[in-house]
């Protein structure tokens, strides 16, 4: 499940461009096809997602410069299901890759949120890294609690936002409002890889932790 937001609203009411981040995508697809299995990407509405433009740099990528190119050859990207479409009993797994993007659309999105209580409940493993744990602050039982309270979780922490230079401009910062759920926030050294599982739930703490995050699910799918 991938953000269709183009932009996230500061503090102060600008629009700090954004999308999804490159590496949560591209590492996790490239680890599931490999192994056999067909990625089908869905959004909000259907929207065509865009990368992050930070996301696509070379030093955001081990030196890599063709992460734009790699992620031009997925072409299901250009028309990606509504995620409110999507059916859980139709896939073996869910993930949720982060940027910025989710912190703008996913984290209010009730169809999302429904999308996640199921996947959940299911028992089928559900990924989500980074910022894509935003997502889960739109998931509520008939009773207004969080299906997420008392799960151990990680995300982008306060203290990767704040050396990142946005914390400041945040209207919320989303360690914060994971903990304000009722989860365990587990966090991890700064932007060094990090994997929480706890039941079906596996979390990934910063891009460093999206191929980590994959094999880990892969793992649970062999």
């Amino acid at each position: 499940m991938v953000t269709g937001a183009r932009h996230w609203t500061l503090n102060d009411g600008t629009q700090h461009p954004t999308g999804y981040w490159a590496e949560e995508l591209l590492a996790p697809y490239e680890a599931f096809t490999r192994a056999g299995h067909t990625v089908v990407f869905a959004s909000p509405g259907g929207v065509t997602p865009v990368p992050d433009r930070g996301s696509l740099a070379p030093d955001a990528n081990d030196g890599r410069t063709d992460v734009e190119e790699r992620l031009n050859a997925i072409s299901e990207l250009a028309a990606p299901l509504d995620l409110a479409k999507v059916d859980v009993a139709d896939y073996a797994a869910v993930f949720y890759p982060g940027g910025h993007g989710p912190m703008e659309d996913l984290a209010v999105d009730a169809d999302s949120g429904r999308l996640l209580t199921t996947t959940l409940d299911s028992g089928k493993p559900l990924a989500i890294v980074c910022h894509g744990p935003a997502a889960l602050l739109a998931a509520h039982r008939p009773d207004g609690t969080s299906p997420f309270a008392g799960y151990r979780l990680t995300g982008f922490t306060n203290a990767e936002e704040t050396q990142a230079g946005l914390a400041e401009k945040a209207p919320w910062l989303l360690q914060d409002r994971l903990t304000a759920l009722g989860a365990t926030f587990d966090e991890g050294p700064a932007w060094q890889p990090h994997v929480v599982a706890d039941r079906n739930l596996y979390t990934g703490q910063n891009p460093a932790s999206s191929a980590p995050l994959a094999a880990e699910v892969l793992t649970r799918l062999s």
